[in-house]
């Protein structure tokens, strides 16, 4: 079974920075991919950027291109998205996703595993 557990999440103005982190429990950690989603008051969940297992390739969504950036560590079982230049529509809760699906993991049903998501709030 896997557990993920989200951390980072808090308030801040737009042109900020926040780390999101994600903790992950289980020794297959570093054999699927992980991903993060947003998703706002009244919105449906959106994928925001996607890591494969070593890290080899990344997914961004076009809106946070160039601002965010997802790196993990297989051996500590963690995964982080830095967010940078923070803008009030970036405002979600932040779930942490994880999936064996060996294609372009972009979509909410090609993860199996999420986390209990941590709340981001950029005022302008």
């Amino acid at each position: 079974q896997v557990q993920l557990v989200e951390s980072g999440g808090g308030g801040g103005k737009a042109g900020g920075s926040r780390r999101l982190y994600c903790a992950a429990s289980g020794r297959t950690f570093s054999s699927y991919a992980m991903g993060w989603f947003g998703q706002a008051p009244g919105k449906e969940r959106e994928f925001v950027v996607a890591i494969r297992w070593n890290g080899g390739r990344t997914y961004y969504a076009d809106s946070v291109k160039d601002r965010f950036t997802i790196s993990r560590d297989n051996p500590k079982n963690t995964v982080s998205l830095q967010m940078n230049s923070l803008k009030p529509e970036d405002t979600a809760v932040y779930y942490c996703a994880g999936t064996y699906f060996s294609g372009s993991p972009i979509h909410t049903y090609d993860f199996a595993y999420w986390g209990q998501g941590t709340q981001v709030t950029v005022s302008s």
